[in-house]
């Protein structure tokens, strides 16, 4: 028999920084994000939100100890270690506990959390910049090596419970998600290296976007047509789209 779909409750898209980039990275990202930083918790008060002006937090940051950091998610549930055993049953496993929740790595070793959920219900409304620009951090995107993809895209889909559904290009694959969610979640097949995520920014104009980013310090890496590959201060990539910020959706998908 397997396993049923485990209850989400909210998502949160995490950046992970080296202790020497923290405050640094924490600085460029609350500012691209338009948000205060909330005050630090955890045992070594390395945890952190992005605190938006409206709605529930949907973005935190954490600072580690060792490693070059990175992008991971964490799922906000009723029921941690449940959650857990159920991602477990699925090829998930466990790597760590905090007093956050637990850490896990996906069958391809995506990094994730079960975390307790805290009444977060809120979306956030996008940001409102000079110029009229207007745009949200709203995904994570799993790169995942093809070799591993289809597997990939098998355990998100049993563990949410959501629909795969194509995207903008064959090399995609978004999770068809409630509308309550904050964070989308899109999965793309890499022709080589190892599995890793990156957050997308949806942009009603993102010309003007990349150039705010630009005077924050971040660099193009390359355009894609209807996306741009950024590299923030510190070389961490990040994607700026041409996707609605309200739907999530590209202009001429509806």
């Amino acid at each position: 028999m397997s396993a049923a779909p485990i209850e989400i409750r909210w998502l949160s898209a995490v950046f992970d920084f080296p202790a020497d980039d923290f405050g640094d990275e924490v600085t460029f990202w609350r500012a691209i994000a338009g948000s205060t930083v909330s005050p630090p918790r955890g045992d070594r008060r390395q945890f952190a939100s992005l605190e938006p002006f409206t709605g529930d937090p949907h973005l935190r940051v954490q600072r580690v100890e060792t490693g070059v950091g990175g992008v991971h998610l964490d799922i906000h549930v009723d029921d941690v270690d449940d959650a857990a055993t159920v991602a477990e049953s699925l090829g998930a496993r466990r790597t760590g506990q905090t007093p956050d929740g637990v850490e896990m790595q996906s069958p391809a070793g995506f990094t994730f959390s079960m975390v307790p959920w805290n009444g977060e219900h809120e979306r956030s409304r996008p940001i409102r910049w000079p110029g009229d620009t207007i745009s949200i951090i709203d995904q994570i995107c799993v790169d995942v090596p093809s070799r591993r993809f289809d597997e990939e895209c098998t355990f998100f889909t049993r563990l949410t419970g959501w629909e795969l559904e194509s995207a903008s290009r064959p090399e995609f694959r978004a999770l068809h998600h409630p509308e309550s969610m904050p964070i989308r979640i899109l999965l793309q097949r890499m022709t080589s290296g190892s599995v890793g995520a990156h957050v997308d920014l949806a942009s009603t104009h993102p010309a003007d976007e990349v150039s705010r980013h630009e005077d924050w310090g971040a660099e193009v890496v390359s355009q894609h047509g209807t996306w741009t590959v950024m590299a923030d201060p510190t070389g961490r990539p990040y994607c700026i789209t041409a996707r609605n910020p309200r739907t999530g959706r590209l202009p001429d998908a509806g």
